[in-house]
């Protein structure tokens, strides 16, 4: 019998009674695990993450939360060869598999570090400088942020089952606030692996962190005003949550990041023999056979001067017939499965609608001989590289999520702010050039539309990266269409989870708040 995963509800572990979900090996379809939440008691997991973990945690001052996170990323980094071999039925290369794995218990060291050195031994956090009011001095105010007394329900995707938790979970736990880990179906069993650890590790008190490994059922009916629904996923997804009482008639927080049609951008300047050019190649390459091109980061607009395109697709035809699709058990795979067949069936028919507006100029979506594994079995895709044919809106409103992108030729610089714009708002784009001009003018039109911005040039590569990599210490967000919230971005991401109120009084009082921070 496959396993049922269990779920960590008020202390204890919850497995469900019923057949619950069938979860397949992305590779094989071999059966990996089952999920079900069925008889789970939400109201109750809510009550204990407010009763219990929240009062725990606030006993902590910033500098302890830093060291309990510290802690445990240092136990799940001695414990991550389990999660390593677990991760290769998502799919994922063992390439793959760092990004996820290393870069989520990574992100949960930063987030430490940086709470050491820059949050204060204390409960409260100040917020700018004192604010003179009255004109004796003898009034002034002062902002502070201060823990929510509810609850972080996170709500996660399934292309990283790892990072998209650890990246949630490492500033609610620095800001105070209990949280329930919500993972995608699809890649739960990898996720649960990491949290029984995390429960064994100790190093978080009880009740700071619960798993809700299935459908969240009522859940939402018990959150309000004090909680934050922290979302990743599609946007139609997101549209539905939102839509929530929770949200619309009880004000829960609500943090969104979606669906991006990120671009990278292609300067005049970066010409075949330019180390620009051959930069662009890699990264666009790279972005569509990592993780399958499943990345809510990955280039799925390439933006190349029409006088270039010719040379950009030959460059990108030259590099992914090197791409080894397979199984990633075999060492020799460089690209490995979708996460299912049904994902794989998703994107081939997004291909199919972008085919409207395009042509395909490598690959093919319906055909690929994957190493050491049945290309009906598996979820395997070839990558693909299509080229727009015409002033059409499929390119810049159909996400593939896979590995697909395709090249959007632009005549003239000014082209370019509104070309990155009708992807509806990104959570990145680059720009790959060394023309400091060229660089200025497209970033002045194409920031408003993007959450991170890449400037990629010969300085910067050998430290760089990379496009589709959000990194802790900077805003991972976007705005529109990639769903107008912010992640990450240093001690900012833990803020997101905190209250921030305006003190008024006499200087003393506000020096003697502050000074108890």
């Amino acid at each position: 019998m496959v396993e049922m995963l269990a779920s960590y509800a008020a202390g204890q572990w919850y497995t469900a009674a019923d057949e619950g979900t069938l979860v397949l090996d992305a590779s094989t379809s071999e059966p990996v695990a089952r999920v079900s939440t069925t008889g789970l008691d939400t109201r109750a997991m809510v009550d204990h993450a407010r009763r219990v973990g929240g009062p725990a945690l606030r006993r902590l001052t910033f500098q302890q939360r830093a060291a309990a996170l510290k802690e445990l990323a240092t136990y799940l980094d001695a414990n991550k060869i389990t999660y390593h071999e677990l991760s290769l039925a998502t799919g994922a290369t063992r390439r793959d598999g760092t990004g996820d794995i290393d870069g989520g218990i990574g992100t949960t060291f930063v987030f430490s570090s940086r709470a050491k050195h820059e949050l204060p031994d204390g409960y409260l956090l100040t917020d700018g400088d004192v604010e003179p009011i009255g004109k004796g001095g003898t009034f002034v105010g002062r902002h502070v942020y201060t823990s929510l007394r509810g609850v972080v329900l996170q709500v996660n995707a399934f292309n990283f089952p790892v990072w998209g938790m650890l990246e949630k979970l490492a500033p609610a736990v620095l800001a105070g606030v209990p949280s329930i880990v919500k993972p995608a179906t699809q890649t739960a069993y990898l996720t649960a692996a990491v949290m029984r650890d995390i429960i064994a590790s100790g190093a978080l008190p009880e009740g700071a962190v619960q798993f809700l490994c299935g459908g969240v059922g009522d859940l939402f009916d018990h959150l309000g005003g004090e909680d934050v629904i922290a979302f990743t996923g599609s946007a139609s997804t997101a549209a539905v949550l939102r839509a929530n009482d929770a949200v619309t008639a009880r004000a829960a927080r609500f943090n969104a990041e979606t669906d991006s049609l990120n671009c990278s951008i292609l300067g005049p300047d970066a010409t075949v023999g330019t180390p620009e050019f051959d930069l662009y190649i890699k990264e666009v390459s790279r972005e569509i056979t990592t993780k399958a091109g499943q990345r809510c980061t990955c280039i799925r607009r390439a933006l190349v001067p029409e006088s270039m395109v010719d040379d950009v697709a030959a460059g990108l035809r030259a590099r992914l017939e090197k791409v080894v699709v397979g199984n990633p058990r075999n060492e020799t795979v460089t690209m490995g499965a979708l996460v299912s067949l049904h994902q794989r069936d998703e994107v081939r028919d997004a291909v199919a609608a972008l085919e409207r507006a395009t042509e395909i100029v490598y690959g093919d979506p319906m055909s690929v001989n994957p190493v050491d594994a049945d290309p009906e079995r598996g979820a395997f895709m070839a990558p693909v590289v299509l080229l727009a044919t015409g002033d059409r809106p499929e390119p810049h409103e159909i996400e593939a999520f896979g590995p697909v992108t395709t090249l959007i030729p632009y005549a003239a610089q000014a082209d370019l702010g509104p070309l990155a714009a009708r992807g509806g708002g990104s959570l990145v784009g680059s720009i790959v050039s060394h023309d400091p001009g060229f660089v200025r003018e497209v970033v002045a039109g194409a920031a408003p539309y993007h959450g991170r911005l890449l400037i990629l040039d010969r300085d910067s590569a050998a430290e760089s990266t990379g496009h589709g990599t959000p990194m802790p210490q900077l805003v991972h967000g976007g705005p529109g269409r990639a769903g107008g919230g912010e992640e990450l971005g240093g001690m900012r991401a833990v803020k997101h989870f905190m209250q921030r109120t305006a003190l008024e009084g006499s200087p003393a009082v506000i020096a003697a708040l502050a000074g108890g921070s």
